[in-house]
């Protein structure tokens, strides 16, 4: 609790990170991790039939694919390290002390793709007649780094779910060969690849022209591609649903924002499978008759992936609250080990900024709105997206008649905050001690009566006075 707190109360921290996450990911899997092998294999194509129109065609996709990476894509990737640095900079100091070689090796893998990208594209038109084969060999080369990049990533990832043995003997391998690792690349390669079939198929209306042999032949191909790739992705999201937590599997419905899979779905992943069979059908009507394909069919594939990756982010995400790292770091950005101290001493007398050290009577408002900022603004707004005051609105009302509702009252606020994890086991419990529990209780009452603004550091961040000195005893020496 040693970093300024940052908050978007219009949006919502998370919210922030979604968006810039969801649409990186969304670029690096179609257009990077699957687009580049898919330009090779058009280009190899064009090697083996000696048709000079595959080549042409590789090289638009790739002009597309390259401007899109080197841009939004790159963007993107240092937007995802502010946002969260910003959001959760605990999470990412935890998981940068545990994976810095992970991290290391892929920013090295990194560089080297963006070598390897601007050499493949830029060679294209000089490396040809006996070079061409040597051209392929490149992005082969491309397409494994571009992989190794997303392998990287997704053991991180998967710790962030499930650490495994990493919990006892804490080292780097077990962390990296955590148990979601293997099941989690199994499926996101092959959904890499079919992406990229989607993406494929919807610039061919800017690539080809209607109605000519080029589009007819390259749908078949970029069909058949996709159609490859998509058993393997239902294969590896069958796996991955195997190895999900039990514990994780239960937040499923509320991730969906549905209760009709609960009971039978082990993961959301089911879900995405039936999506990839969606697009199997797509393609594979494409492949037999392409000239009957309207305009809107070209789109479809493409719109139906970005809602299958955009989905599985989304539950990805959402399954493992209430942890950041689960069973080691919440998503309110405290440890759980340090809970018990924080239960004991309280949060406002372990924070470096806040404006409140001590609780009274005269400051209890004040001391509950620097507790919501602490402890709850990772996940919550006071009037933004998943803001608290309408989530007060929405749980209370009169069992007589909905159409009269009554206020929470303080002491019915604190009694839910102290069980809240237990109701809702997606949410941490309470980390500070009851006067602070009590004070939030009380601030969270006046919400519904008054208007209130949290404005976060970036606005407001104020430094407190020195953090108290701990006596022989053990207990803290805090001056009124």
């Amino acid at each position: 609790m040693d970093l300024p707190v940052f908050h978007l109360d219009f949006l919502n921290n998370r919210m922030l990170i979604a968006i810039i996450a969801v649409l990186h990911v969304v670029i690096n899997h179609g257009m990077a991790v699957g687009g580049i092998p898919l330009v090779a294999y058009l280009e190899r194509r064009g090697v083996q039939t000696g048709d000079e129109s595959w080549d042409a065609l590789a090289h638009r996709l790739l002009s597309f694919f390259f401007i899109v990476t080197t841009t939004v894509g790159a963007l993107t990737g240092v937007g995802i390290w502010l946002s969260a640095s910003l959001v959760n900079p605990y999470a990412i100091g935890s998981l940068i002390r545990v994976f810095f070689w992970t991290w290391f090796t892929e920013w090295l893998v990194f560089v080297t793709e963006v070598v390897l990208i601007l050499a493949y594209y830029l060679s294209w038109k000089r490396w040809t007649g006996p070079r061409k084969r040597a051209h392929v060999k490149l992005g082969a080369a491309l397409s494994i780094a571009s992989w190794i990049t997303m392998a990287l990533i997704v053991s991180i990832l998967g710790f962030m779910m499930d650490p495994g043995s990493w919990r006892t003997d804490r080292t780097l391998f077990s962390g990296m060969f955590n148990p979601i690792y293997l099941p989690q690349l199994a499926f996101r390669t092959p959904l890499a690849m079919v992406m990229a079939g989607a993406f494929g198929l919807a610039a061919l209306l800017w690539v080809t022209k209607r109605g000519s042999a080029l589009r007819a032949r390259a749908v078949r191909s970029i069909a058949h591609w996709s159609l490859l790739w998509t058993l393997p992705c239902v294969a590896g999201g069958w796996w991955y649903a195997r190895v999900v937590p039990a514990a994780m599997q239960a937040n499923i419905p509320v991730a969906l924002l549905t209760q009709l899979l609960e009971g039978w779905a082990r993961t959301a992943l089911w879900v995405l499978g039936g999506a990839c069979i969606a697009i199997a059908l797509v393609m594979a009507w494409g492949a037999a008759r392409p000239a009957s394909l309207r305009r809107w069919a070209f789109v479809v594939p493409a719109v139906l992936t970005v809602l299958l990756l955009g989905t599985f982010e989304r539950v990805r995400e959402f399954v493992r609250k209430p942890y950041a790292i689960a069973g080691y770091l919440y998503a309110n950005g405290l440890r759980e080990e340090d809970y018990p101290l924080l239960q004991r001493d309280g949060l406002l007398a372990h924070a470096t900024y806040t404006a409140v050290r001590r609780i009274t009577p005269e400051n209890e408002l004040e001391a509950g709105r620097e507790i919501f900022n602490l402890a709850c603004t990772r996940c919550h707004t006071v009037d933004g997206v998943n803001g608290i005051r309408g989530l007060l609105e929405g749980m209370y009302s009169n069992r007589d008649s909905w159409d009269y509702a009554e206020p929470w009252r303080r002491d019915a606020i604190a009694s839910y905050i102290g069980a809240m994890h237990n109701a809702r086991p997606f949410m941490p419990p309470f980390p500070g001690n009851e006067q602070e529990k009590q004070a939030l209780a009380a601030w969270l009452e006046s919400l519904q009566t008054q208007r209130d603004v949290i404005e976060g550091a970036q606005v407001t961040g104020v430094a407190a006075p020195p953090r108290p000195k701990r006596r022989s005893d053990g207990t803290l020496a805090v001056d009124p």
